[in-house]
């Protein structure tokens, strides 16, 4: 599988790791490298209750201030790159206590915080 940290200055390290299964071919040091791109991480908020939200990545970096929202099943963040990470929705079910306990860096609550919108397929 492969190790995913973002962090809240909108830094991304994406790698594989060692020994385990990864599927496709990858391609996320293009994506970040492309100038005018919007960088997307939809990711699990922890693994095995290790955070990936951090405040700074424990991976090599990918790249650096290049996510623009992450996407999780507990929230959305907007990312700044002057301010950080901006939550702007969140999950039936969680509170801003528990997105704390499950994010490692700090984050800024916008006033106009929603719940989570999911998209409907037609």
């Amino acid at each position: 599988s492969s190790g995913i940290n973002a962090e809240y200055g909108g830094d991304l390290a994406n790698w594989m790791i060692p020994g385990k299964m990864v599927k496709g071919m990858g391609g996320a040091m293009d994506l970040v490298g492309s100038p005018g791109t919007t960088v997307v991480v939809t990711m699990e908020h922890t693994a095995r209750g290790a955070h990936k939200i951090l405040p700074e990545c424990t991976l090599p970096l990918t790249g650096t201030q290049v996510v623009d929202k992450i996407i999780t099943e507990k929230c959305v963040f907007n990312v700044d790159k002057e301010v950080g990470l901006i939550l702007v929705e969140i999950a039936e079910g969680e509170t801003l206590d528990s997105i704390k306990e499950a994010t490692s860096a700090s984050f800024e609550v916008s006033p106009d915080l929603k719940p989570l919108q999911q998209i409907k397929m037609q």
